[in-house]
């Protein structure tokens, strides 16, 4: 019984939670995420498992929520080794926003392949197919850490649209709705 009284310890029951292993479903007994689903994580090398893109176009390094067909919560660590300071601008390093747009798209990707659980192979393409209602509303610089929520709008006949945000800490740098679709190439 003693061990019974320890389990139900709220103290005890947010430890637990706090400490989820990536790849994990992190839901409480009981309880599930504050809107509805379970949570799942990813590191990157399960995102390098889940997108085609490598090295320097691969923008996404975590995933820190993902409820399938709902949302995804990723995260982009922006370093001053990304090959695009080199050139904007040299004298005040500035994350380009077709960029920041490109990694908010690659989370809409992950959140789309989980939704319809598949895997992507050699033949199989992720594309970027519209955007709209693009703001940037802060400049994004090395050290910040740039946290995309994305949320699935619709989906209908393989073309999925969202509403995205991306977020260094509490300030809004970019907003955007995004189309994309999933095709064979051969």
């Amino acid at each position: 019984s003693r061990r019974r009284r320890r389990d139900d310890d709220p103290q005890v029951q947010s430890v637990r939670r706090s400490h989820v292993p990536v790849g994990a479903t992190a839901r409480p007994k009981g309880r599930s995420a504050p809107w509805g689903g379970p949570v799942t994580l990813m590191d990157i090398h399960q995102i390098l498992g889940k997108l085609p893109h490598r090295y320097p176009i691969l923008l996404i390094d975590r995933v820190l929520e993902l409820e399938k067909g709902v949302r995804i919560k990723a995260l982009k660590n922006v370093t001053i080794n990304e090959p695009f300071f080199l050139g904007h601008f040299p004298h005040r390093p500035v994350m380009p926003g077709v960029m920041m747009l490109e990694a908010m798209a690659q989370a809409a990707a992950l959140l789309s392949i989980e939704t319809v659980g598949v895997d992507l192979d050699d033949k199989s393409v992720f594309y970027f197919a519209g955007i709209d209602g693009a703001r940037f509303k802060r400049p994004v610089e090395p050290g910040d850490q740039l946290v995309f929520d994305v949320m699935l709008d619709r989906a209908k006949a393989g073309i999925f649209k969202f509403k995205g945000q991306g977020k260094v800490g509490s300030e809004l740098a970019v907003e955007a709705e995004l189309m994309c679709t999933m095709r064979r190439v051969v």
